[in-house]
Protein backbone atom coordinates (compact mmCIF):
# COMPACT_ATOMS: atom_id res chain seq x y z
CA UNK A 1 0.00 0.00 0.00
CA UNK A 2 1.05 3.85 0.02
CA UNK A 3 3.07 5.96 2.51
CA UNK A 4 -0.19 7.58 2.62
CA UNK A 5 -2.90 5.25 3.15
CA UNK A 6 -0.61 3.87 6.36
CA UNK A 7 0.00 7.74 7.00
CA UNK A 8 -3.90 7.51 6.52
CA UNK A 9 -4.23 4.63 9.08
CA UNK A 10 -2.19 6.15 11.81
CA UNK A 11 -3.69 9.25 12.27
CA UNK A 12 -7.29 7.70 12.22
CA UNK A 13 -5.97 5.17 14.95
CA UNK A 14 -4.89 7.78 17.20
CA UNK A 15 -8.28 9.12 17.78
CA UNK A 16 -9.49 5.84 19.02
CA UNK A 17 -8.60 5.24 22.30
CA UNK A 18 -9.43 1.29 23.06
CA UNK A 19 -9.65 -1.38 20.78
CA UNK A 20 -10.39 -5.41 21.05
CA UNK A 21 -6.79 -6.94 22.01
CA UNK A 22 -5.75 -10.58 21.33
CA UNK A 23 -3.13 -12.97 21.81
CA UNK A 24 -1.89 -16.70 21.69
CA UNK A 25 -3.17 -17.81 25.07
CA UNK A 26 -4.85 -14.38 25.57
CA UNK A 27 -8.89 -14.18 24.65
CA UNK A 28 -9.77 -10.90 23.27
CA UNK A 29 -10.56 -7.78 25.79
CA UNK A 30 -10.76 -4.56 25.26
CA UNK A 31 -7.59 -2.59 26.09
CA UNK A 32 -6.77 1.26 26.01
CA UNK A 33 -4.20 1.85 23.76
CA UNK A 34 -1.53 4.77 22.73
CA UNK A 35 -0.46 4.80 19.49
CA UNK A 36 3.02 6.00 18.35
CA UNK A 37 3.31 5.67 14.56
CA UNK A 38 7.55 6.81 14.81
CA UNK A 39 7.31 3.54 16.78
CA UNK A 40 5.47 1.60 14.34
CA UNK A 41 3.71 0.47 17.36
CA UNK A 42 0.43 0.89 19.82
CA UNK A 43 1.34 0.38 23.28
CA UNK A 44 -0.55 -0.88 26.21
CA UNK A 45 -0.32 -0.87 29.53
CA UNK A 46 -1.71 -3.97 31.53
CA UNK A 47 -0.94 -5.63 34.95
CA UNK A 48 2.04 -8.52 35.27
CA UNK A 49 0.12 -11.03 36.26
CA UNK A 50 -2.34 -11.32 32.76
CA UNK A 51 -2.37 -13.38 29.92
CA UNK A 52 -1.78 -10.14 28.03
CA UNK A 53 1.49 -9.85 29.77
CA UNK A 54 2.58 -13.75 29.71
CA UNK A 55 1.86 -13.61 25.83
CA UNK A 56 4.05 -10.72 25.45
CA UNK A 57 7.06 -12.21 27.45
CA UNK A 58 6.73 -14.66 24.65
CA UNK A 59 6.74 -12.43 21.82
CA UNK A 60 3.32 -14.30 20.90
CA UNK A 61 1.27 -13.43 17.65
CA UNK A 62 -1.41 -10.97 18.71
CA UNK A 63 -4.51 -9.15 17.16
CA UNK A 64 -5.79 -5.51 18.20
CA UNK A 65 -9.50 -4.96 16.55
CA UNK A 66 -10.85 -1.41 15.94
CA UNK A 67 -14.37 -0.23 15.35
CA UNK A 68 -15.07 3.57 15.74
CA UNK A 69 -17.34 5.20 14.20
CA UNK A 70 -16.00 9.00 14.89
CA UNK A 71 -12.74 7.92 14.23
CA UNK A 72 -13.92 6.68 10.94
CA UNK A 73 -11.66 3.76 10.59
CA UNK A 74 -12.49 0.03 11.29
CA UNK A 75 -9.34 -2.76 11.44
CA UNK A 76 -8.44 -5.57 12.16
CA UNK A 77 -4.84 -5.79 12.78
CA UNK A 78 -2.33 -8.59 13.08
CA UNK A 79 1.26 -8.28 15.02
CA UNK A 80 3.59 -9.40 17.84
CA UNK A 81 3.47 -8.43 21.50
CA UNK A 82 6.38 -7.85 23.70
CA UNK A 83 7.02 -6.71 26.86
CA UNK A 84 9.28 -3.36 27.03
CA UNK A 85 10.76 -2.78 30.14
CA UNK A 86 12.54 0.87 29.53
CA UNK A 87 11.03 3.10 32.38
CA UNK A 88 11.61 6.37 29.87
CA UNK A 89 9.10 4.61 27.23
CA UNK A 90 6.70 4.10 30.28
CA UNK A 91 6.58 7.55 31.24
CA UNK A 92 6.46 8.85 27.64
CA UNK A 93 2.73 6.06 27.35
CA UNK A 94 2.07 6.64 31.16
CA UNK A 95 -1.53 9.19 31.26
CA UNK A 96 -3.88 9.64 34.50
CA UNK A 97 -6.13 6.88 32.65
CA UNK A 98 -3.86 4.25 33.36
CA UNK A 99 -3.52 5.73 37.19
CA UNK A 100 -6.93 4.34 38.01
CA UNK A 101 -6.00 0.60 37.33
CA UNK A 102 -2.37 0.56 39.52
CA UNK A 103 -2.45 1.43 43.05
CA UNK A 104 0.53 2.96 43.70
CA UNK A 105 -0.18 4.69 40.22
CA UNK A 106 3.02 5.03 37.72
CA UNK A 107 5.23 3.78 40.86
CA UNK A 108 3.43 0.23 40.85
CA UNK A 109 5.70 -2.73 41.03
CA UNK A 110 2.64 -4.42 38.68
CA UNK A 111 3.18 -2.64 35.75
CA UNK A 112 3.82 -4.39 32.48
CA UNK A 113 4.32 -2.08 29.27
CA UNK A 114 3.46 -4.03 26.57
CA UNK A 115 4.34 -2.96 22.75
CA UNK A 116 2.29 -4.12 19.96
CA UNK A 117 4.00 -4.20 16.88
CA UNK A 118 1.46 -4.59 13.70
CA UNK A 119 2.71 -6.48 10.48
CA UNK A 120 -1.06 -6.38 8.43
CA UNK A 121 -4.14 -4.95 8.74
CA UNK A 122 -7.30 -4.70 6.51
CA UNK A 123 -8.88 -1.59 6.80
CA UNK A 124 -11.82 0.60 5.95
CA UNK A 125 -12.03 3.74 6.46
CA UNK A 126 -15.47 6.00 6.28
CA UNK A 127 -16.20 9.81 5.86
CA UNK A 128 -18.51 9.89 9.14
CA UNK A 129 -22.14 9.59 9.49
CA UNK A 130 -23.64 12.43 7.41
CA UNK A 131 -21.26 11.15 4.65
CA UNK A 132 -22.96 7.83 5.49
CA UNK A 133 -26.22 8.68 5.54
CA UNK A 134 -26.43 10.41 2.10
CA UNK A 135 -24.90 7.68 0.55
CA UNK A 136 -27.54 5.00 1.85
CA UNK A 137 -30.31 7.36 0.83
CA UNK A 138 -28.77 8.16 -2.38
CA UNK A 139 -28.64 4.32 -2.97
CA UNK A 140 -31.88 3.76 -1.85
CA UNK A 141 -33.77 6.35 -4.54
CA UNK A 142 -31.16 5.03 -7.46
CA UNK A 143 -31.27 1.33 -6.63
CA UNK A 144 -27.16 1.52 -6.14
CA UNK A 145 -24.44 -0.09 -4.05
CA UNK A 146 -23.87 3.02 -1.39
CA UNK A 147 -20.31 4.53 -1.31
CA UNK A 148 -19.47 3.70 2.15
CA UNK A 149 -15.90 4.44 1.82
CA UNK A 150 -12.53 2.85 0.98
CA UNK A 151 -10.64 -0.67 2.20
CA UNK A 152 -7.16 -1.46 2.29
CA UNK A 153 -4.51 -3.81 2.93
CA UNK A 154 -1.84 -2.90 4.35
CA UNK A 155 1.86 -3.64 5.55
CA UNK A 156 3.95 -2.43 8.02
CA UNK A 157 7.85 -2.51 7.23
Amino acid sequence: MTDATTTEFWERAEKISAGMLSATGAPPRPMAHQVRQDDNALWFITAKATDIADAAQNGAKAQHILACSHGQLYAVIDGTLHVETDPQKLDDIWSPLASVWFEDGREDDDICLVRFTPQQAEVWTTDGAAKALYEFTKAAIKDEMPDTGDHARLHFG
